[in-house]
Order: C-alpha cells, then sequence, then structure tokens
C-alpha cells in the first residue's frame, strides 16, 4: 500500500484508551469525545469526521489485530462503537474473566437466545440450564449471580426478566456467531448484520431488526416482505 496511514496522534490514543475502558460507546457519546481529544490535544478537529478519525486508529491497530468497529442496537437502532479483538473469538477473550462454568452457562444462555424466535430468553428457562451444566451443576442462586455479572459486563442485556445479547457482545461476536450457528443465525435483510432480536416472514423466513422493520415500513402502503412481498404478519413495533 503506498499510501502512507494518517498519523496517529496523542488525540487518537486518548480517544482509543477511553473506547477500551468503556468497552462500548454510544454514537452521541463517540462524538462528544472525539471532540474533546481533538480539542484536549490540539488537534484539527472536524465534526463529520469521526469516521475517518477511526480509520486511522484502526489502520495503526492492524498489525495488532484489533479494530474498532461499530454496530447497531437492537434496541433502538443507534450506532455503537467496540474495540474488536480480531486474533480470539469471544470465547477465548472471556475465558480470561470467567471461570469454566461460567463460561459454560454463558454458552447455554446465548444457545437459548439465539435458537429463540424473538431473541429472548427467560430466566426461567436459564436457571433451569444451570443445574444441567456439565462442567458441575450451578444453584439457581449462584446462576442469578453469574447472570447479573454477565449484564454488569455489557455480554447480555436484561429486561423484565428476558434476556438478550448485548449491542457490545453482537459487535465482538458477529463472526463467531454466524459460524458456529450457520443454520439459525440471520443477516438483517435490510442492514445486513447479525440479528438477534427480529420479526421473521411467516412464508419465507427472512428476518429484520426491530428498527430495520419500522424504518422499512414507515414507507410503505401496507406491509409486504421485501423478499417474498407477502402481507408481513408481525405487528410493526
Amino acid at each position: 500500500n503506498t499510501v502512507m496511514a494518517a498519523q496517529m496522534t496523542d488525540a487518537h490514543r486518548r480517544f482509543l484508551q477511553v473506547l477500551m475502558s468503556n468497552g462500548i460507546t454510544e454514537g452521541s457519546e463517540a462524538r462528544k469525545l472525539h471532540q474533546r481529544c481533538c480539542e484536549t490535544d490540539k488537534v484539527y478537529y472536524a465534526h463529520d469526521k469521526l469516521d475517518d478519525f477511526i480509520s486511522t486508529i484502526n489502520s495503526h491497530l492492524q498489525p495488532l489485530f484489533m479494530q474498532i468497529r461499530k454496530g447497531i442496537s437492537e434496541d433502538d437502532g443507534r450506532a455503537h462503537y467496540a474495540v474488536v479483538n480480531l486474533a480470539e473469538t469471544e470465547v477465548t477473550k472471556m475465558a480470561s474473566d470467567y471461570t469454566e462454568i461460567e463460561l459454560e452457562l454463558f454458552r447455554k444462555t446465548m444457545d437459548l437466545i439465539i435458537l429463540s424466535e424473538n431473541g429472548f430468553a427467560s430466566s426461567t428457562d436459564i436457571l433451569n440450564l444451570a443445574d444441567q451444566l456439565k462442567t458441575k451443576k450451578m444453584k439457581k442462586k449462584e446462576a442469578e449471580q453469574v447472570l447479573k455479572v454477565f449484564v454488569e459486563d455489557k455480554w447480555l442485556s436484561e429486561k423484565n426478566g428476558e434476556y438478550t445479547l448485548h449491542t457490545r457482545c453482537i459487535i465482538e461476536m458477529e463472526q463467531y456467531i454466524l459460524s458456529n450457528y450457520q443454520d439459525v443465525a440471520r443477516k438483517c435483510n435490510i442492514c445486513h448484520s447479525l440479528a438477534i432480536q427480529s420479526q421473521v416472514c411467516e412464508s419465507c423466513g427472512i428476518g429484520m431488526h426491530l428498527p430495520c422493520v419500522r424504518k422499512y415500513f414507515r414507507a410503505q402502503t401496507e406491509p409486504r416482505c421485501p423478499k417474498c412481498n407477502e402481507f408481513w404478519s408481525c405487528d410493526i413495533p
């Protein structure tokens, strides 16, 4: 490549540091952080150049097998940024933070979520798995604690006793999930990224993120599947 990568400045390094310590950063926060870093370190700042700013950092992260990735929250469709380690899959990354039995509970929870219709698993179903773990059985109380930690660490998120994968988890694990759940992992028919919480066409089986469903059908007089043109029978969020 003849084009020299743009220089990393202190502003870039500061931005990366904060992103790494946050685990995941919402888009508007990332934009504020971009401005703050540039102003603090007296580096040229252009409000519409966040993507260029990030790709400069990414070109320097490449030899380290790391990358800042952008992903979309399945709840509200907002952009988020996370630093992803490309050299290791999610499971090896988590292995340094959790015990083998905790990881087994996580993988089983992930199975439930990905194999479910709507991308959620109830705490009841997850806790029922706790005493069937191969590593060793886990008491329900213990399992509840572990789930809480997974939520705090932004691998899972929880709403009214229903668990789904956190945006951070989806950004970091997209490749892992697509290769390990080939038959069931769906890509959103609209934005083509992995869809965990989704609506599925009853006729042809394509899936769409809820925010994508909302956006797509806003322009349609009656909701028809973008692929097979059959009537979309799910409730539009």
